[in-house]
């Protein structure tokens, strides 16, 4: 009795301990539904986070990083089905870009940035010549969850209570440890 007892205690915490950050994120908590790809000065968007509505899915705007307000940077109008919406921007100079897309309802499907690096060259016949390529001018964008892409704080929520869980799993099991044996 008195296991079961602690059992279901354990894991009403445990339970408790996960929903947590779900709760604290809010209703707004959406995980990025954004996949932005490069090719040459060519920028494109793919999202699936987006519904119709009085027939437009949504706009995307591209900022560059003196911009901050989605009215400021280059928007286009997203197009596709139920399945996938999808916008590009051609002639893109060479730098680094932040994508945001903004569905019909008002909503933020997602934000994520992108470097923009120069055309390559076209190739030629002689194999001694050599074309240099600058470096991108931020370097890797690291930090916290990865490199550039944002998960968004319902991802970051449910591995921290992961993350969290398993802490206190670990002390209840040394504290368990740690007690004399008794008959």
């Amino acid at each position: 009795m008195r296991t079961t007892r602690l059992l279901l205690r354990s894991g009403l915490t445990l339970a408790a301990a996960a929903a947590l950050p779900a709760w604290f994120a809010g209703p707004s908590a959406a995980l990025s539904g954004i996949s932005v790809s490069t090719i040459g000065t060519t920028v494109s968007v793919v999202t699936s986070a987006c519904t119709q509505s009085n027939g437009s899915w949504g706009n995307a705007s591209l900022l560059n990083s003196g911009q901050t307000a989605f009215a400021q940077g280059r928007q286009a109008a997203l197009a596709g089905t139920t399945v996938s919406q999808s916008a590009a921007w051609s002639g893109v100079s060479p730098g680094t870009y932040t994508v945001v897309v903004v569905c019909s309802n008002g909503g933020t499907a997602g934000t994520q940035s992108v470097i923009v690096s120069s055309a390559p060259a076209a190739p030629t016949t002689s194999s001694t010549t050599r074309t240099a390529v600058p470096a991108p001018a931020r370097g890797v964008m690291g930090g916290l969850g990865g490199a550039a892409r944002d998960y968004g704080p319902l991802t970051l929520g449910i591995g921290s209570a992961l993350v969290g869980s398993g802490v206190i799993a670990s002390g209840w099991y040394l504290r368990k440890r740690s007690k004399p044996y008794r008959l």
